[in-house]
């Protein structure tokens, strides 16, 4: 069985599995994703999120942001739990979407928990990861703004970021505010998209 052309266990994609039927049951009374995607919900929203943890498929710790409807953060969570190591915090605010994330995680055995705050607030309580992941959720330069405190305490920390075509347009927004390393990965799954992997974000100074 394989994801993205990479090879992933039984248990894992059972799993995986598992999620979409819960997503579907859910997404009947809650609004998890635009109702015109859950015909294509693997290929649009699991391999696409799929595609972040294959990038760094390593136990670490990992903040996602704005969770919502558990992508990227609940299929990282599940890939993490094959590993037997890594932990998955999910920060979400709406309280409908964190109770669907935790009856997720509970049905799924992912490695993960879910944190019903705003994602400004969510340095002060989550201290040091790894890892960020956010998709579809703000333009870059704010997804710096979220990522400082955490980027700041560990230097080895990476963000990775789902964005589409205009995401030039964001990198060079960004560059008014922020250095950066950046490595730009297509798509496996949508031709129009790129995952922006972040490193070495530092704040310039005026």
């Amino acid at each position: 069985m394989q994801i993205n052309g990479k090879d992933v266990s039984r248990e894992t994609w059972q799993r995986l599995e598992h999620f979409c039927e819960l997503f579907r049951k859910w997404a009947k009374s809650i609004n998890l994703v635009a109702p015109s995607t859950l015909p294509d919900l693997w290929s649009r929203h699991v391999a696409d999120s799929a595609q972040i943890f294959q990038l760094s498929p390593k136990p670490q710790v990992w903040a996602d942001l704005g969770s919502g409807g558990g992508f990227p953060g609940i299929i990282t969570a599940i890939f993490l739990k094959e590993l037997g190591g890594g932990w998955v915090h999910l920060v979400e605010s709406n309280q409908k979407k964190a109770a669907f994330l935790r009856q997720a995680l509970l049905e799924t055995g992912g490695s993960g928990s879910v944190h019903v705050l705003r994602i400004e607030d969510a340095p002060q309580i989550l201290d040091e990861v790894d890892v960020i992941s956010a998709r579809a959720l703000a333009d870059l330069d704010l997804l710096l703004t979220f990522s400082e405190a955490w980027m700041t305490r560990n230097p080895e920390c990476r963000a990775f970021f789902h964005k589409g075509r205009d995401y030039r347009q964001e990198t060079v927004k960004a560059n008014g505010r922020w250095n950066f390393d950046l490595i730009e990965h297509p798509s496996a799954v949508e031709k129009d998209s790129i995952i922006l992997e972040i490193a070495g974000l530092r704040r310039k100074v005026d």
